[in-house]
């Protein structure tokens, strides 16, 4: 068995990944696949080398950024450098682990998003260059399956290849859907700064795919994407996708049986 452990960005930024490395480490018995965010992490460099990160908010209302070709040798760097990070720190803790990103292999092959409709600042439809964003098609699990099979944990950036042979920079939660899904993972476990996904207040701790995707317009942006990316690998045959808070005390074992929101087809 394996299971896909996507990590966020708001927990990469907030320096919270190494305790969850820590706890995944002494607490996870099966195979398993890290898959990791950073764009806090990206827009910090974007501004240092001068660069304005610049954001996009399509007509279903889901914010994404906006990736030229400057944007993603920045955004390759900084996610090549997270997941070193992240492999070192498993390293240190007795686990032999790998740094790749979808490029590695074709892991991740998108398509490039030729155009995007966006929402301007009046609050209309435009057209605008689709930069290079992609819409993740394939996932190959032939390097992950190899090194899994040997005994080393891949800790996956979410970059992929184009057609074209480009870089593109992908959602990182919907990354780890097809990862899960290529690995015939029996979880995806997506960690984030809240304890699931809220409404009304509460915690939703159970869900059916069909109700999850009713739930997407009623949660904001961000918690939208990891919604879509637990239906995906649900759909693709992942038994359950979990969405669980990182900052907790052992939050692996809190995703499996604290609270937490849990979606698949029962």
């Amino acid at each position: 068995m394996t299971v896909v452990i996507k990590i966020g960005g708001s927990i990469v930024s907030e320096g919270l990944y190494p305790g969850i490395l820590e706890d995944i480490a002494k607490s996870v018995k099966e195979k398993f696949v890290i898959v990791h965010g950073g764009g806090n992490e990206v827009s910090k460099y974007q501004k240092s080398l001068g660069k304005e990160p610049v954001f996009v908010t399509s007509p279903e209302g889901i914010r994404s950024r906006y990736t030229d070709r400057e944007t993603v040798d920045i955004y390759n760097m900084v996610m090549r450098k997270i997941g070193s990070e992240m492999a070192l720190k498993l390293s240190s803790l007795g686990l032999r682990s790998v740094s790749l990103s979808g490029i590695d292999g074709g892991t991740l092959v998108a398509e490039r998003k030729k155009k995007l409709v966006i929402i301007d600042e009046r609050g209309r439809k435009r057209i605008i260059d689709g930069g290079y964003t992609g819409r993740i098609k394939e996932a190959n699990p032939g390097l992950l399956n190899l090194l899994l099979e040997n005994g080393f944990v891949p800790v996956v950036s979410p970059v992929a290849v184009s057609y074209e042979w480009e870089p593109l920079n992908v959602d990182g939660d919907r990354a780890a859907a097809a990862v899960a899904a290529a690995v015939k993972a029996t979880a995806l476990v997506i960690f984030t700064n809240v304890d699931g996904v809220i409404i009304d207040g509460k915690v939703k701790e159970k869900m059916t795919v069909i109700e999850a995707k009713e739930t997407i317009a009623r949660v904001g942006p961000g918690m939208d994407k990891k919604i879509m990316a637990c239906v995906e690998a649900v759909e693709a045959g992942v038994k359950e996708g979990i969405i669980a808070n990182g900052r907790v005390n052992s939050p692996f074992s809190n995703a499996m049986n604290g609270l937490r929101t849990v979606i698949s087809n029962e």
